[in-house]
């Protein structure tokens, strides 16, 4: 069974003489369209996609210089999709030869699941750092927010053979999640997004890594044509049955979990380290930020399907209804 550890110590760079002028952004952010973000800064248009100014030094060179491995597990969600708690859970699962016993001597006890399964886009890579990614075990465990067009040629390549999980979750409820972790990294200085106008530029498209249809059936319909490749979620199907869910997850990535580890309840055990109350209440996530400077508790909200009614008004959720029903019309996509 495959198994894939985080190195010990953060990954290397190349040095900033050691660049060549082709590891460098060849894009003028400042000629993209932009619209006010949701967090501080601006949002940019890029191929079709709006990205976060202090996000776009990272995208660029993500996309022309990383190169996949045939064994690469790749995470891809919307933002506020449960990326963190599928982090946690991929992490696990790929993981559990070498780390038997969750209770004790786990990485998940003592790190951020975000750490232990970076973004390459986020974390790894810049306009002036090129990682050395060799220290990494194969299978290697990486994630991303990025659009299915705008992955490395690498990637989605057709004679690839790394597998892609993709994690999407309701519109209502991750425009509502999107828009309480926005405020939640903006200085108090800097004051909050109001719900309407969050709302007008989510059903406009322009939010992190939007438009979030886009994005979904850009996944959607790559994993219909190629279901080897790519395999795609619905956090709210997670949440409903998670333990047949991972048991789709191993079978996926080709370490499907045996009857005798179902029988000594190793499922049980993966699910019950990675659940919201566990990993919100551990130490390693209560407090501190993340190299991004966001707070790690800002990851760990609530976590339940259905929030989106405690906030949104009757004509808002027909809205978004309205603006799904149209966009994933005659995809077979439906929540």
């Amino acid at each position: 069974m495959p198994s894939v550890q985080r190195p010990s110590t953060p990954p290397k760079y190349l040095q900033e003489d050691e660049l060549t002028q082709e590891y460098c952004s060849d894009v003028d952010i400042t000629s993209l369209p932009r619209e006010k973000g949701w967090h501080p800064g601006y949002l940019h248009q890029y191929q079709g996609c709006w990205i976060a100014t202090r996000f776009m030094k990272g995208v660029v060179p993500f996309q022309k210089h990383f190169q996949a491995h045939d064994s690469d597990i790749l995470l891809v969600s919307t933002p506020k999709a449960g990326t963190t708690w599928l982090k946690a859970i991929l992490f696990s699962l790929v993981n559990r030869v070498r780390y038997p016993d969750p209770r004790q001597h786990h990485p998940l006890l003592t790190n951020n699941p975000h750490a232990l399964v970076p973004f390459l886009d986020i974390d790894l890579y810049n306009e002036t750092q090129v990682p050395d990614l060799t220290s990494f075990a194969s299978p290697r465990l990486f994630s991303a927010h990025l659009p299915f067009v705008l992955l490395p040629a690498s990637v989605n390549a057709d004679s690839s053979t790394s597998k892609v999980v993709y994690l999407c979750r309701n519109p209502k409820d991750t425009f509502v999640s999107l828009w309480h972790f926005a405020n939640k990294s903006r200085h108090t200085s800097q004051g909050t997004n109001s719900l309407e106008e969050a709302f007008d530029m989510f059903c406009r498209g322009v939010s992190d890594y939007g438009p979030y249809w886009d994005h979904v059936l850009g996944y959607w319909k790559k994993s219909l044509e190629n279901p080897k490749k790519i395999l795609f979620l619905k956090y709210e199907e997670m949440k409903e049955q998670p333990a047949a869910n991972l048991m789709r997850l191993g079978e996926f990535l080709g370490c499907p979990l045996s009857p005798e580890e179902n029988a000594q309840g190793v499922d049980d055990n993966i699910l019950r380290l990675c659940s919201f109350d566990n990993l919100s209440n551990l130490e390693v996530n209560k407090s501190g930020k993340l190299p991004s400077g966001v707070d790690k508790n800002a990851y760990f909200r609530r976590g339940e399907v259905g929030d989106w009614m405690n906030h949104l008004t009757t004509e808002m959720m027909e809205k978004l209804d309205c603006i799904t029903e149209e966009k994933f019309h005659g995809t077979g996509l439906r929540f």
